[in-house]
């Protein structure tokens, strides 16, 4: 394995880790406008905290999807072919999101309610199949010796992916309350905080279950124990410290500690894999390994002068539109135009 195989296969966890973080709480907020608001200037008012950001913050998601297909074409095709029918209904989750912003902007009052719905549905299966997809690889998937998966359904859907999309889910949407209580003015702020206060009880034990299958569902532990412990160690702890702060009304370090913990499950899933990209349930000799996914030494090289250059600017860019649109959201006012 050569320095820029290694460094590709981290750049596409960061990428993958950028999303999550940043897109992490686009579907919470997402989910949060059926769960947690109740009117429809509520609703209104938790949308808006999103609405500047949330398409740049899914170009995470293509960027990451474009630098496997560029630097490890044989893994984007295995996972790609293999999980058509997944990441179709992430790409529909993605569209039902994506279109409930323009449609509600332009709808009649007494339709706003069905792109609500249609927002938090999307949301809600995006999530969900996005961390399906990525146990459910973890664990291992019938693939050949050429690389082809033919898998049942049963591999796609067993308890280990189910509970991996749920704690992604619910990890998600605290991101996503913890947004909203740090974007937010007055009671939706208030009841953000109230939400997460109690949820978090719910998140320590869904990770200690999904902690409990990765131990036995998976070889991350025979195969890099240090960084498997590690790395679920430092999810529950800054699970723990986004529940302190919560309740020190820490917004700032809430937000911060519940988009580590995405990070840390990113960094645990691709810490296991190490050095494989893909694991296959039929023989570890049919592992796809970096080495032989990668593209070739000069498409690397290529990639990477085009990441230094660009990169900074993705960046900068980033850091510009969050600061232009860093106050808070209130309510609005009796006779404002919403």
């Amino acid at each position: 394995m050569s320095i820029l195989q290694f460094l590709w296969f981290v750049l596409i966890g960061v990428l993958f880790s950028g999303f999550f973080f940043l897109d992490g709480f686009d579907f919470g907020v997402g989910m949060a406008v059926e769960t947690l608001a109740h009117t429809e200037d509520e609703k209104t008012q938790v949308i808006s905290t999103i609405g500047p950001v949330w398409d740049g913050n899914e170009v995470w998601l293509i960027i990451a999807g474009g630098a496997m297909f560029a630097s490890f074409p044989y893994w984007y095709a295995t996972l790609f072919s293999g999980y058509y029918i997944i990441l179709l209904l992430i790409l529909v989750g993605l569209i039902l999101r994506g279109v409930s912003f323009e449609f509600r902007k332009h709808s009649p009052e007494y339709r706003k309610p069905v792109w609500d719905k249609t927002m938090a549905i999307g949301s809600l299966m995006a999530t969900f199949f996005l961390g399906v997809m990525f146990i459910s690889m973890i664990k291992g998937m019938p693939i050949d010796a050429k690389g082809n998966m033919s898998a049942s359904f049963w591999d796609y859907i067993n308890w280990f992916s189910v509970v991996g999309g749920i704690a992604l889910t619910l990890l998600c949407y605290m991101h996503g309350l913890n947004y909203i209580t740090i974007k937010t003015k007055g009671v939706i702020s208030e009841r953000a905080q109230n939400y997460a206060k109690a949820l978090y009880y719910v998140l320590y034990a869904g990770e200690v279950v999904f902690a409990l299958l990765l131990l036995f569902q998976t070889d991350f532990i025979k195969v890099h124990p240090i960084l498997t412990l590690l790395c679920l160690v430092l999810i529950v702890g800054f699970t723990v410290g986004g529940h302190v702060a919560v309740f020190r009304n820490a917004q700032a370090a809430a937000l911060t500690c519940s988009g580590l913990t995405l990070i840390s499950l990113v960094a645990l899933i691709f810490c296991g894999l190490f050095p494989r990209v893909m694991i296959s349930s039929i023989s570890s000799k049919y592992d796809l390994m970096i080495q032989s996914a990668s593209s070739s030494n000069y498409t690397l090289i290529v990639m990477t002068i085009a990441t230094v250059i660009l990169v900074p600017c993705v960046l900068a860019y980033t850091i510009w539109a969050y600061w232009m649109f860093r106050k808070r959201i209130s309510m609005p006012k009796i006779g404002e135009v919403k």
